[in-house]
């Protein structure tokens, strides 16, 4: 992650679900560069300053849906992709994982949250132009994982 961090840019006015995935990204990088278990690094990121802000539940979910599933997440975001696996940075990698999880585990939450906040996400940690990369993937993601939802609002 670059030089910026959660606590980089104090704003009051985040909600708990955008805390959870701001530190389940922080958890998902720690996972891709160290690869430890997921209850580990769980532990390791609620003993993070502000962590007691965020939604943990939601968070629990998303860092040990995004590595149990993280096979299958690959799987469906690798043919959407202009590059391998491999050549995406970590940020990138972990917000498309983050943003894959959430479109296919909880449909509760509208496909557009979803990719709004990993390019946010995205912006905040990633480089330059990444962000524009991970909403391009998400959203061909999303017109196939969800594709009643996306053609129900392009239809308006």
């Amino acid at each position: 992650m670059n030089a910026k961090s959660i606590h980089a840019n104090p704003n009051k006015n985040r909600s708990p679900r955008r805390r959870s995935r701001e530190f389940a990204l922080q958890a998902l990088y720690q996972w891709l560069l160290n690869q430890d278990d997921a209850p580990v690094i769980i532990e390791h990121i609620r003993q993070a300053h502000g962590f007691d802000k965020a939604d943990t539940e939601h968070f629990v979910a998303l860092v040990s849906g995004a590595i149990q599933q993280a096979d299958t997440l690959r799987e469906e975001i690798a043919p959407l992709l202009d590059r391998t696996i491999e050549e995406l940075s970590p940020v990138e990698y972990a917000s498309l994982l983050l943003g894959a999880h959430e479109l296919t585990s909880h449909p509760e939450i509208p496909y557009r949250v979803v990719i709004n906040e990993a390019v946010e996400l995205t912006k905040s940690f990633g480089g330059i132009d990444g962000h524009k990369f991970v909403n391009g993937v998400l959203d061909k993601l999303a017109a196939k994982l969800r594709a009643v939802e996306v053609d129900a609002d392009r239809a308006k």
